[in-house]
């Protein structure tokens, strides 16, 4: 039986004002290319696809000689645009295919249903054809009317190691998989990471990211914030970015030029600051919280607003004032004035934050601290006097039982030189001179004349009174807090505890342990803020203090107190110096102030917890902040990627682990609703892929 031969549909040009746009287009839905940008197209590259039309019949069955469009309707919308824009006239003939046999509808839904998209890594790869033929990422944009990011992101995708490209075509990887194959440029690198993820159960693109960024710096690590990309680049350093997902500014592919980088720049930043004409500067990426604890700050007195600064000032504030009273009329308003006060709030900051000057004798003998702060910005520490190079007291005359007087001499800051005998009373040590004697004639000659009293009378009279204004002082509250107060500033911010008669001793202990991050984090912050806003307020001279005490209100006195009484808490855990006592009041002294962790902003993270404790701890925490599907979802995961995963879970959820809890009662409760990242939320059962997972020891 012979085979029917097919007889294609005939085609013809046909002036375009002979062509209209029939109803029985089955696209009613605007969708794609909108018909200006389809237009535009046309006009640069011509008609690529001709339409399909049916002549329009009269009532006796005759052609009219115009034609209807089933298919092709947008085309027809586009070149309708050009001729009302006399960029294309209406007799200009138009490649159409005729049309006779079955229904219009069926040969427009038939044109959509069988159009097959063009594969995405073919998209690429012509991306890339057409950039190496010389046409730029804006130039491409502009011709296939997207944006010029998506341009990047689709030429990225073509640089992909081509062993990868071809997994992905044949459906061995997804798009978001390659997506995160693309943040490195090291294409070997991309194919031994996939080999090993091919081995594992897991392969998710966070993995991927993960394993080709190992070793590398995040741009918003504090190094590369305080060198800075430019410089970085311009070393020869290298930058990978992450064009599909925010990646902080990327990672810095070199930590070793990074380092030396951050050395020069601190190094250059230091040789400035030692032209000062500083004793000494030590510099380093970042000091241990409390370094300076140990040492005497000086107080300098900070520079004057020049007439121009202070006329910028006064505007400023005047502004500031006004748009924080005006109310905005809308939402955008709203935005516009709170970017201005911000902007306004940094300028006044910048002008209020006065450079200090100082003694030029107390600079020679002090020094500065340069590092860098958890931004990324130079942190410059002026004015630390060390114990050693404090300048020595002048002697104290001293008048002896003879009626010479004498120089008693003194160590500096650290009294006198020679431990003398001491009397105790009440539990506190009273020096106590060895007794004098007088014999013979000489005390006959005492009588005949007034000299002063021998030291042992002068020591026993001094009990007396001491003991007495014990007595005083313990019958009047106010003034005992004052001297307390007196006390312990005189150690804490001048380091003259000598120069009180109170014998307290206030420890503020340097921790011998540094968690991770310890400076930055927001009660060291709260902390070093208040030490330097009191030690602003104080009076530069020890001498001068008990005066400014008397001048405070009670609320002051207060405050200032509890802050010198807060740096003597001690509740650190150290195996070598177990206190049990100290450890119980410390929890007594926590519930009385109703401390919160979690609400002082300490949370799981890999390097401080999650990283440094067993598999199995991490999915009990999990388990109690989350719930036990989450615990399932994540405990197929090796241990790195547990602890990663399991810091996204516990964040916000105000877990906190034994040691940090007040009490046993105040365990989280496990939430059934809370929101899980999108890729545990996928298909699959994860207690069935556990078992294939590799084991991993926690």
């Amino acid at each position: 039986m012979a085979i029917a031969k097919i007889v294609l549909s005939a085609s013809r040009d046909i002036p375009f004002n002979k062509l209209v746009l029939s109803q029985a287009n089955v696209r009613k839905v605007k969708a794609g290319v909108s018909i200006a940008d389809l237009a535009e197209d046309i006009a640069r590259r011509t008609l690529l696809h001709g339409l399909a039309v049916r002549p329009v019949l009269d009532t006796e069955g005759a052609e009219t000689g115009v034609f209807a469009v089933p298919v092709g309707g947008r085309r027809f919308r586009a070149l309708e645009l050009l001729v009302k824009q006399k960029r294309m006239s209406k007799t200009q003939p138009v490649p159409c295919v005729v049309r006779g046999a079955g229904l219009a509808e069926e040969d427009s839904l038939a044109e959509n249903l069988q159009r097959e998209p063009l594969h995405p890594l073919d998209q690429f790869r012509a991306f890339h054809t057409l950039r190496e033929a010389g046409l730029g990422e804006e130039e491409i944009a502009a011709r296939f009317f997207v944006a010029p990011a998506v341009v990047k992101q689709r030429l990225k995708l073509a640089t992909v190691a081509p062993a990868l490209l071809e997994v992905y075509a044949e459906e061995g990887m997804t798009l978001e998989q390659l997506m995160a194959f693309s943040v490195s440029d090291d294409r070997e690198r991309q194919e031994r990471v996939w080999e090993t993820l091919s081995k594992a159960y897991s392969r998710e693109p966070y993995q991927i990211r993960r394993l080709l960024t190992e070793g590398a710096v995040r741009a918003s690590d504090k190094r590369a914030l305080f060198v800075g990309q430019e410089a970085y680049v311009a070393a020869g350093g290298a930058v990978t970015r992450d064009l599909f997902q925010h990646d902080d500014g990327g990672w810095l592919q070199d930590p070793v030029l990074l380092d030396r980088l951050v050395t020069e720049t601190l190094e250059a930043e230091a040789a400035a600051i030692r032209a000062e004409g500083w004793k000494w500067v030590e510099v380093a990426l970042g000091f241990p919280y409390g370094h300076s604890r140990s040492l005497r700050r000086l107080a300098g007195e900070a520079v004057p607003l020049s007439e121009a600064e202070q006329g910028t000032y006064d505007v400023l504030h005047a502004e500031y004032e006004r748009l924080g009273a005006t109310d905005p009329a809308d939402l955008e308003a709203l935005e516009v004035s709170a970017l201005r006060l911000n902007a306004i709030d940094a300028e006044l900051r910048a002008l209020e934050e006065r450079p200090l000057v100082y003694e030029t004798a107390e600079v020679a003998r002090a020094g500065v601290f340069v590092s860098v702060d958890a931004e990324g910005r130079l942190q410059l520490d002026r004015g630390y006097v060390r114990p050693e190079d404090e300048a020595p007291v002048e002697p104290v005359p001293a008048v002896g039982s003879d009626g010479a007087t004498t120089a008693a001499p003194t160590g500096g800051a650290g009294g006198p030189v020679a431990a003398q005998p001491a009397v105790i009373i009440g539990g506190s040590r009273v020096s106590a001179p060895a007794p004098t004697f007088t014999t013979g004639p000489e005390a006959a000659d005492e009588e005949d004349g007034i000299r002063p009293l021998p030291d042992r009378l002068l020591t026993e009279l001094s009990v007396h009174r001491t003991l007495a204004l014990r007595d005083a002082l313990a019958q009047d509250p106010d003034l005992a807090f004052l001297a307390a107060l007196h006390a312990l500033c005189l150690r804490l911010f001048y380091h003259r505890s000598g120069a009180s008669c109170l014998e307290l001793e206030l420890k503020s202990a340097i921790f011998s342990v540094q968690p991770p991050d310890l400076t930055a984090s927001p009660s060291a912050k709260a902390i070093d803020a208040r030490q330097r806003n009191w030690a602003g307020q104080l009076p530069r001279e020890p001498g001068e203090l008990w005066e400014a005490l008397l001048g405070y209100d009670g609320d002051s006195r207060a405050a200032l107190f509890a802050h010198c009484v807060s740096l003597g808490v001690n509740a650190v855990h150290e195996s070598w110096n177990r206190t049990p006592q100290r450890a119980a009041h410390a929890d007594v002294l926590a519930e009385a102030v109703g401390l919160d962790m979690a609400a002082a902003g300490w949370t799981a993270t890999v390097n401080g917890y999650l990283g440094r404790v067993p598999k199995a701890r991490i999915l009990e925490a999990v388990r109690e902040a989350r719930g036990p599907e989450a615990a399932r979802l994540i405990d197929h995961l090796r241990k790195g990627d547990m602890a990663k995963e399991a810091e996204r879970l516990l964040a916000g959820s105000g877990w906190l682990p034994e040691p940090l809890r007040a009490r046993p009662e105040d365990q989280p409760v496990a939430g059934d609703g809370d929101a899980l990242p999108a890729f545990l939320t996928g298909t699959g059962d994860p207690e069935a892929g556990g078992d294939e997972a590799p084991a991993e020891a926690a």
